[in-house]
């Protein structure tokens, strides 16, 4: 790192207060302002929001390791853009209907209040042991690389880094709310993905030695079996973890939770001033989410290549795009990259904790609280943010311990959590004859579970060994469908609600004037746009196949 850099390192965080000084001039004290920015922003903020909440650290440091560990095993998790669409052309109509601010909310209309507060917990649950701790790790992974640096003053960088900030990034929320995270977002992008593919350039030309093309034949030569994305042989080292098609409905199932129902996703096209500008958004944001692999889990392939001829020297995977930013980039350009990355990881951040003060705001101390004016509201939702920063920091530890690579990390504990709620939703939205009953405990039962194995996986008890040896993605699947089972099973025996209590919230139970609303809000265009993407997922599958 050279001044120059850290010259421009030093103007992005004066952006930042310039940022958040203009939020604070123009900011009103409600909640709709602050954790949905008014619900005015157009199709552009939308779907930078939504790329920018989903690519953080664990990206540039996990994915990247995954690449150089795994090779295309996990672009599976990434080649989501048709997921995105699902959202903005299927769900984003009865999440505009029923005007609420989070999915528990939804949940509260279509099912009961305890199917609200129980998802209420696992998203908050889940955003300190998925979101919090990896952003903090990953933060202390990149820069410790980039920077060269071990300890300052016997004190280990990486928890100076890590530490560091989380607690930047939650001055940052707690201040600026929702209009900061998505200003910050439109910012960000581009940035991100400039500097991304001339790391993606700079690699393949140096591996290829001044070519390009031979770069990227060199590059799967060294990779072989790893770049492909199905593994069916079981002699296939990489069988095991991902076994055969098992990947496909694995990925799906962690895909329709995180895309469809996370509240850090939907609060991004909540926030939209009309259902058009929502769906739109989505679509944007699901071009740019063909992007990821090629910007950080290929970089991590060719950081594997490199370091197995010795041009590249690293230890750990997850010090792979680090490592390639410090080797390959010249001064200036790696500051403006460390800036990206910066950006990158306190968008995502910030999201998961506007997204986390959102959630405890309105589900669990409103209700309480209803006298509650809305400054103090806004109030409770940044002592909240507060809250989800000291746990995620102290669960770091316990992540380390098991031991994965990041992104297989993440992607495993996601897996635990997402079956059950993908399963009440789906039901939830396209069966008006699944009961509240049926929701509330489809939701604990499947939650129940997935957290043990979640135990079991951290405290490694001989007698649960088979349990722990099921593969994790047909755990996955089974725990999904069985959800699923489970669900049917309690409507037959329980109390089914009205048509009335229906409205609007199921797919075959809108009004006319609901289903016109939708129609009239895309255009031929939202149709084009569609069908690429899922041209470019279905052709992507082909050729890495």
């Amino acid at each position: 790192m050279a001044t120059l850099d850290w010259a421009i390192i030093g103007l992005y965080f004066i952006l930042l207060v310039m940022i958040v000084r203009w939020v604070l001039k123009h900011k009103k004290d409600d909640t709709s302002d602050y954790f949905l920015s008014g619900r005015g922003e157009t199709w552009l903020a939308v779907g930078a929001g939504i790329f920018g909440a989903n690519i953080g650290s664990e990206h540039l440091v996990g994915l990247a390791g995954a690449g150089a560990s795994s090779g295309m095993a996990m672009a599976h998790w990434e080649m989501q853009g048709w997921m995105i669409l699902i959202l903005g052309w299927v769900f984003v109509p009865f999440y505009a209907h029923s005007m609420v601010f989070t999915m528990p909310e939804f949940l509260k209309r279509r099912f009961n209040r305890n199917a609200s507060s129980t998802l209420s917990l696992i998203t908050l649950i889940g955003y300190v042991i998925t979101k919090v701790s990896v952003a903090a790790y990953t933060g202390g992974i990149f820069l410790e690389a980039v920077f060269g640096i071990k300890t300052i003053d016997g004190v280990d960088f990486f928890w100076i880094a890590a530490i560091g900030t989380v607690i930047i990034t939650g001055i940052f929320t707690i201040v600026g709310g929702m209009k900061s995270i998505l200003l910050i977002s439109v910012i960000q992008t581009p940035i991100l993905i400039v500097g991304a593919f001339l790391i993606l350039i700079l690699g393949l030309y140096k591996l290829g030695q001044g070519h390009m093309v031979q770069g990227w034949a060199n590059m799967v030569q060294s990779a072989g079996d790893k770049m492909h994305l199905i593994h069916t042989n079981p002699n296939d080292p990489l069988y095991k973890q991902f076994p055969g098609v098992s990947v496909i409905f694995g990925a799906a199932i962690i895909g329709f939770w995180y895309w469809v129902t996370d509240q850090a996703i939907v609060q991004r096209v909540l926030s939209a001033k009309n259902m058009h500008q929502a769906r739109t958004g989505s679509i944007f944001a699901g071009y740019l989410k063909l992007l990821p692999v090629f910007m950080f889990l290929i970089p991590g392939i060719i950081a594997a290549a490199l370091r197995a001829r010795g041009d590249l020297m690293f230890v750990g995977d997850d010090k792979a795009y680090g490592s390639l930013v410090a080797f390959l980039l010249p001064i200036g350009i790696k500051g403006i990259v460390v800036v990206g990355f910066l950006a990158a990881l306190m968008t995502s951040l910030a999201a998961t904790y506007n997204s986390a003060a959102t959630l405890y705001t309105i589900d669990f101390y409103k209700p309480s609280h209803p006298q509650a004016s809305e400054k103090k509201l806004v109030i409770v939702g940044r002592v909240a943010t507060l809250i989800v920063v000291i746990l995620g920091v102290v669960w770091i530890p316990i992540m380390r311990d098991l031991g994965d690579v990041l992104y297989e990390y993440l992607q495993k504990v996601q897996s635990l959590i997402a079956p059950a709620i993908a399963a009440v939703f789906i039901l939830g939205v396209f069966s008006r004859k699944i009961t509240p009953k049926a929701g509330e405990w489809g939701l604990i039962i499947g939650f129940v579970i997935g957290m043990f194995r979640l135990l079991l996986m951290i405290l490694k008890p001989a007698s649960f060994q088979w349990f722990l040896d099921i593969n994790w993605l047909n755990f996955s699947i089974f725990l999904f469908f069985f959800t699923m089972a489970l669900m049917i099973i309690i409507s037959l025996f329980t109390k089914k609600p009205g048509e009335e209590n229906l409205q609007g919230l199921t797919y075959f139970s809108q009004t006319p004037d609901q289903r016109l609303e939708t129609r009239t809000s895309w255009t031929k265009w939202d149709i084009l746009n569609s069908v690429i993407i899922v041209g470019l997922c279905v052709a992507f599958y082909i050729y890495f196949w």
